[in-house]
């Protein structure tokens, strides 16, 4: 009867570690937000789209992706500099993160984008992008996330609803997961791919070529950020 006992205390030992385990899994992107390596810092990393020699998608009248993908990122930048976060840029400016004369631009770009994540361990990152499609009446933003990501859900559900009502946007779209875009596949921590509207649009390409616009974009994403982490840290 002892040795029964004792194999059946072993067995609830088990079973018990095997719970926390999963406790663990499940809690470690909430810890990895209010954790960084900056002490109490709340680190949002900002990233700008392509740049440099990477134009991005190219849209009507010849607008260049990466353009616009800066001036959005600088204002959100500022914006979430104003509610108290500290803020990490991949680029500030026309250039892509690359070295001049290698022969695959786009990998090392990619690369080094998430080592920049890596290396700063923000709360969030951010990747602002723009949209395209072959039918030109199609606008919107959209967010996506690393399909499984769950923090990473809740960001995007955040900021695309925040996009959805502050642009009044005539068919809001749904965050989306996706396991296929690099960032999303291979940095660390919890990412949303923002793409802020189609340049392939006329009407809102237009609207996105404006710092009025640009700055209600850039407001919209930085109040998704900042409902998304009061829920994280309440």
């Amino acid at each position: 009867m002892k040795k029964w006992n004792l194999g059946k205390r072993g067995f609830e030992l088990g079973m018990g570690i095997l719970l926390l385990a999963g406790v663990f899994v499940l809690s470690k992107e909430v810890v990895s937000v209010l954790n960084t390596k900056n002490g109490d810092a709340r680190v949002v990393l900002v990233d700008p789209g392509h740049g440099g020699d990477d134009p991005g998608m190219v849209g009507i009248d010849e607008l260049e992706e990466k353009d616009i993908n800066l001036e959005i990122s600088l204002k959100l930048k500022t914006c979430l500099e104003e509610a108290g976060y500290q803020v990490v840029m991949t680029r500030e400016e026309d250039k892509g993160l690359y070295d001049e004369g290698i022969s695959n631009k786009k990998v090392q770009d990619l690369q080094r984008r998430c080592d920049m994540i890596e290396e700063y361990e923000p709360c969030v990152t951010i990747s602002i992008h723009q949209n395209s499609y072959s039918d030109s009446s199609v606008k919107g933003p959209q967010v996506f996330f690393y399909t499984d990501s769950e923090q990473g859900e809740k960001l995007a559900v955040n900021i695309q609803e925040q996009l959805n009502t502050d642009l009044e946007v005539e068919r809001p779209r749904s965050a989306k997961g996706n396991t296929s875009y690099y960032l999303l596949k291979k940095s660390k921590g919890i990412l949303n791919i923002v793409e802020c509207g189609f340049l392939t649009n006329p009407d809102e390409a237009g609207k996105l070529i404006t710092e009025e616009y640009q700055q209600k974009v850039a407001q919209a994403i930085c109040q998704g950020v900042e409902i998304y982490m009061d829920d994280v840290e309440r």
